[in-house]
This record gives C-alpha cells, sequence and structure tokens, in this order.
C-alpha cells in the first residue's frame, strides 16, 4: 500500500495532541451528534432495516467467497460494453496506469469525482509529479485541496473545518488557481457554497464507484452536489479507480445498498445523485452524454491479502457509509487526522492495519483505538463485527504474526512495548492454572491492600495514567464463600 500518512506517530500521541484543540472537538461533536441523529430516524422508517442489514451483508460475503469468479465476468461485461479493463496489484501500478492514460490523450488537467481509492493511493500528487493537475469538485474535497489539508471524515472530508476557517482557506487560495473568491465574502453557507462553484471542465475525469455490477458492467456512484454527474458526462475519457471489493453480482443486488447506503450515509431516503454507466456512452455522436473512451482500474492494494484472512476479511464488506465514524467516541474526540490514514475511525482502525500491514508504529497502534463499545457494529449496514476484528488485530500485533508488505505476506518479531503484556498474560495463566496458588494469591493481595499503589511502575504506568489501581476486596470471594456457604469455592 501506498506511504501515504505514514511516518505520523502512532495513535496515542496523535490523539492526544488533537483532543486539546477544543475548536475542533466542537466540531466534531456538533457534525457527528447531528448526522448520528438523523441517521436513527431514517432507519426507524423502515419496519425491516434488520433483514437489509443481513441481505447487505449475505451478498458482500458471497461475493467475497467468489471474488477470481466475479471479477471475471465483470472485466468480460465492462469489455463487451467498450470499455477497457486494467489491473493493479499496488499503488504504484495503478497510478503509472492512470498517469499513462491521462498523458495519452495529450492532456494536462483531470477534473476529479471524490474517491477513496485514489486518495489511498496518492494519485493526486503522482499526477502533480507527473506534471498533471487533478481540480476535486467535491465542495468538501476542494476544501481540503485548497486548504493543503488531509481528509478526516469518509463521508464529510472537511467535517473538522468550521464555516469561518472555510471562508479563510477560500479568500486565501482560490485565487492562486481559477477563480477568486468574492471580495467581502462571509461565512454563510449559500456564499460559500457559490464561491465554490468553479465550473470546472477538463476532457479526462477520474472517478471511482460505490458499486460495480458484475453482470452487466455497471458503475454505480452515488454523490449528493452534482459534481459528479458533471464530471462522469461531459469529459472525452472517464478513468475509474475502484477498489475490487466493490463489485456485487447482479444488477438486482443494488435494491439493497440503495436503500441501506443513503439511510447510514447522509440519512436520506434517496441519494440526491445515483449516476450509473455501462462501458461508453450511447452512441459516439458529438451531442451525446458519455466518454468516448472508458477505462476500469481495479485495484488490489492488500485487498487479496485481506480476503485471506477469515476474520480480518469483514472488513472488505463496507460500503463506505462512515456510520461507525459518527457513533464512535474516540473518533468524536481524536478526530480523524490521528489515524493516519485515508481511512479513518472505526472501520480505519481495522481496514488500515489489513491494507498496510502492521509493520509500521501507527499501523500497529490502530487496533486499540477503540473503547470495544460495540456501537460501531450496532450501526453498520453490513453487519461488520469491528470490535471482534479489533481484538485479532491486536492479536496480531502482540504475537507479531503474519502481515503484508508490498502484497508479500511475512512475518515480523512482536511488536515493541508488548514484552511486559506478554509477560502478564504467561504469568496469569499460569497462575490461573493452580487454583491453590491463585487462592493463596488471593489472600496475600487482601491483606496487602493498604500498601496497593496509586500507580504501576514500569510499562504499566500507560494503564493507570488516567486510572486508579483498584483496591484489592477484604476478604477474598473463597473465603467469604466458604465462611457463608459452608463450603470451598
Amino acid at each position: 500500500m501506498t506511504a501515504t500518512h505514514l511516518g505520523m506517530p502512532a495513535f496515542p500521541p496523535a490523539a492526544r495532541q488533537a483532543v486539546r484543540d477544543e475548536v475542533l472537538r466542537a466540531n466534531l461533536r456538533r457534525a457527528t451528534h447531528t448526522i448520528r441523529d438523523k441517521r436513527a430516524r431514517a432507519v426507524a422508517e423502515l419496519e425491516d432495516w434488520d433483514r437489509l442489514r443481513a441481505d447487505g451483508k449475505a451478498v458482500k460475503d458471497h461475493t467475497l467467497r467468489r471474488l477470481d469468479h466475479y471479477l471475471l465476468r465483470l472485466e468480460a461485461a465492462v469489455t463487451a460494453a467498450g470499455g477497457t479493463v486494467h489491473w493493479a496489484a499496488d499503488a504504484a501500478e495503478a497510478n503509472r496506469i492512470v498517469t499513462a492514460l491521462v498523458l495519452a490523450t495529450g492532456e494536462r488537467e483531470v477534473v476529479k469525482v471524490k474517491s477513496m481509492a485514489t486518495q489511498e493511493i496518492g494519485l493526486n500528487e503522482a499526477l502533480e509529479a507527473a506534471g498533471i493537475a487533478a481540480y476535486e469538485t467535491d465542495l468538501a474535497e476542494l476544501i481540503v485541496q485548497l486548504g493543503h489539508d488531509r481528509p478526516s471524515h469518509i463521508l464529510v472530508p472537511a467535517i473538522h473545518r468550521n464555516r469561518a476557517e472555510i471562508r479563510d482557506v477560500f479568500l486565501a487560495e482560490m485565487g492562486r488557481w481559477g477563480r477568486p473568491a468574492p471580495d467581502g465574502l462571509g461565512d454563510d453557507p449559500r456564499e460559500l457554497a457559490e464561491a465554490a462553484r468553479l465550473h470546472l471542465r477538463a476532457k479526462v475525469a477520474v472517478s471511482g464507484a460505490n458499486f460495480m455490477v458484475a453482470e452487466t458492467g455497471t458503475m454505480v456512484v452515488f454523490e449528493s452536489e452534482g459534481n459528479g454527474r458533471m464530471c462522469l458526462t461531459l469529459p472525452e475519457t472517464l478513468i475509474s479507480v475502484v477498489g475490487i471489493e466493490k463489485v456485487v453480482p447482479t444488477f438486482r443486488d443494488l435494491e439493497i445498498f440503495l436503500q441501506t447506503l443513503p439511510r447510514s450515509s447522509t440519512a436520506e431516503r434517496m441519494n440526491p445523485y445515483t449516476t450509473m454507466w455501462t462501458g461508453l456512452g450511447p452512441s459516439k455522436g458529438a451531442d451525446d452524454d458519455g466518454p468516448a473512451a472508458f477505462h476500469l482500474v481495479l485495484l488490489d492494494n492488500g485487498r487479496t491479502d485481506t480476503l485471506a484472512d477469515e476474520i480480518g476479511r469483514q472488513a472488505l464488506r463496507c460500503i463506505r457509509c462512515s456510520a461507525c465514524l459518527n457513533v464512535c467516541p474516540v473518533y468524536e474526540r481524536a478526530g480523524g487526522h490521528a489515524y493516519g490514514s485515508v481511512y479513518p475511525g472505526p472501520i480505519g482502525a481495522i481496514l488500515s492495519p489489513q491494507l498496510r500491514g502492521t509493520g509500521s508504529e501507527i499501523d500497529a497502534s490502530l487496533p486499540y483505538a477503540s473503547t470495544l463499545c460495540g456501537a460501531c457494529y450496532e450501526v453498520c449496514p453490513v453487519a461488520i463485527d469491528i470490535p471482534e476484528v479489533l481484538l485479532h488485530l491486536r492479536e496480531r500485533v502482540v504475537q507479531g504474526g503474519p502481515v503484508t508488505r508490498e502484497g508479500i505476506r511475512v512475518r515480523i518479531r512482536p511488536a515493541r512495548g508488548h514484552t511486559a503484556e506478554r509477560a502478564a498474560m504467561r504469568a496469569a495463566r499460569l497462575l490461573l492454572e493452580r487454583p491453590g496458588a491463585l487462592r493463596a494469591g488471593e489472600r496475600l493481595l487482601s491483606r496487602a491492600r493498604r500498601l496497593r499503589p496509586r500507580r504501576l511502575p514500569g510499562p504499566g504506568r500507560a494503564w493507570t495514567d488516567s486510572r486508579d489501581l483498584p483496591l484489592p476486596p477484604e476478604e477474598p470471594f473463597r473465603d467469604w464463600w466458604a465462611r457463608e456457604r459452608g463450603g470451598r469455592a
């Protein structure tokens, strides 16, 4: 996987810095509470929501079990419709393919529809290195781009910015490319939206896709502003970069996700703009919509390694609705940047370490960026058991289990900082296997309770930095049971 955002500190120090930013926390609290309350009302309207959730899970699981079959079927359908399919094993290969396709057109500008896959591989930076300017047309993505910033939310990339901050970014940066911001621009949302209508036109567009239909070769994009439809119909060349897990078997399967994705993401009954296209436009006449050339780049970038993990593979069900972010108490306080990945929040805490491996400091810490409260699982429209995967990945980090590096499955040494934890677990196992030793240890703790320190020494200090060490009971449970019930516990 690309090195984008790597080199960051581990999650704890990054989050510690973020929680000190009172403006950031206020922005996140207001936005996430608003979105999740609206989502709850939208979901409550459907009496069969639990069935839709189960059906979505079943479709995605079935597809992942036969992913090779459906990808080949998709390739055949796209090719039959006049498109060209390219296979990219990693970020570097995907960037080379897209850059070559753009350069072949003779153009040096592209417009982009919001795409997490292109952010994952660092496509904008790769195009810039080749002398190609990539312009984001999604309003939130434009705010991030103009502010030389990074997305902090799957659905609302600029959620960490308030209106005043956005106005300042527009005033400072818009004039450097395209039309400058109007003089006297205020922070009213309508004024900001009007200032952002730059009406970009280019002959090449780059998009992602929410779903790909193997049966027909159809690409499906959900968006809310209409900029996506402009980019998908006006340019002469359209290049879509899509993760291989986004495929679904049949057109009818979309019936499920057309109901669950809008409600879980934007809390709407129906998405404002749902654009579907199959291959080229209806004809190659000058007045017809649709590109004259369509290229689909199928991106692996660690996904087949994730697929090989029976527990971790459920992360590939994700339909990028962001519902888990909006209910997560950790995300609400730390924000998206602390995760060091284009995929923040609970889903990022299980997806990024699988795609990138757990060899880096930031990725080894992400499975611990959770309270394991389970709220993320409760709201997930495809029933990803995120707490289960988090515990699974924690075990991998502690044991130094298999990880992925540049598509190669390897083993690494046990993660640094977990030596004491492993020693404590081994000691606990030895004690629990010996009832007599356990009973003696309980009595010793009770008698020495007044000597209990408030903070643990050495590596244990991290646990007691924010909590007191519990006070042992005055009498062990086994002794109480024997005294009160007259038998051995």
